[in-house]
């Protein structure tokens, strides 16, 4: 347990370095209706800017990790695109499939985003990203390289699915072990959507029960946890090869390492 906080520590440090970004997002996403397919790595700093993104623009999107060493998803990709890089997005609504990150996100904009244009914030990012590299470092490297224990191992028959948020420290560290382990998963993005979301479920900054925005994202997300007889909480898992269904990244953490590692 002591281990993972310190990984919880370290993922925390790497989103700060980031100012914020992979937080917030619009309660009335554009979802498109065929799910975006998002190939990338989770100590990438460039598949990260894209994720940031995504986060801001609440997109739900299918993940397929391609760690360094990987064997399944990264032959994939140059088959589909001619290269190994990452990250690559395929979008089977518009027969779009791109390298580049800045373009990606343009893309995005574009397609996703309320006024179809590239904000100044996310328009122009550094050609090297040295503040989300530090951040990949920070954060021990991981979700870079492939768990050796697992290569050639098949994938899951169904996609996992987690619901999160990118600069959440808790879905960072099980987002890490999904890509270590080759898992492809549904991400389902729980961006907080305005002020009142703003920080852990038990220190928020409106106090007392929460109330999510009424039509937005968010009350979705309340109405299914609310089975468990939870308040909105993040990371969630539910693997449908098994049945499991788990919260606490400690927890969610040690039946993938059990299940698939």
């Amino acid at each position: 347990m002591v281990h993972h906080q310190i990984k919880v520590v370290q993922a925390l440090a790497s989103s700060v370095t980031a100012g914020g970004r992979g937080t917030t997002g619009t309660a009335f996403p554009r979802q498109p209706e065929k799910a975006l397919k998002l190939y990338e790595f989770e100590g990438s700093p460039f598949c990260r800017r894209v994720r940031e993104v995504m986060t801001l623009l609440n997109l739900d999107y299918e993940v397929y990790p391609c760690p360094k060493g990987g064997t399944k998803y990264r032959q994939m990709v140059k088959q589909t695109g001619g290269k190994k890089q990452f990250p690559f997005l395929v979008d089977e609504n518009t027969g779009a499939a791109m390298y580049e990150s800045q373009d990606i996100i343009h893309y995005l904009f574009k397609h996703y985003g309320k006024s179809g244009k590239t904000p100044e914030r996310y328009a122009n990012y550094p050609r090297y990203p040295v503040v989300a590299f530090a951040g990949t470092l920070i954060n021990g490297a991981r979700g870079v390289w492939i768990n050796r224990k697992i290569i050639d191992r098949p994938a899951p028959r169904q996609l996992l699915a987690l619901w999160g948020f990118e600069a959440s420290p808790y879905t960072r560290v099980v987002r890490g072990v999904l890509t270590e382990l080759e898992l492809p998963f549904i991400f389902h993005n729980v961006a907080k959507e305005r002020w009142q979301d703003l920080g852990p479920a038990s220190l928020r900054l409106k106090p007392g029960k929460y109330e999510p925005l009424q039509g937005g994202k968010r009350e979705k997300i309340v109405q299914l946890m609310s089975r468990f007889k939870k308040d909105i909480q993040v990371p969630y898992l539910e693997d449908p090869n098994t049945g499991a269904k788990l919260f606490e990244s400690a927890d969610i953490v040690q039946y993938l390492n059990r299940q698939y590692g």
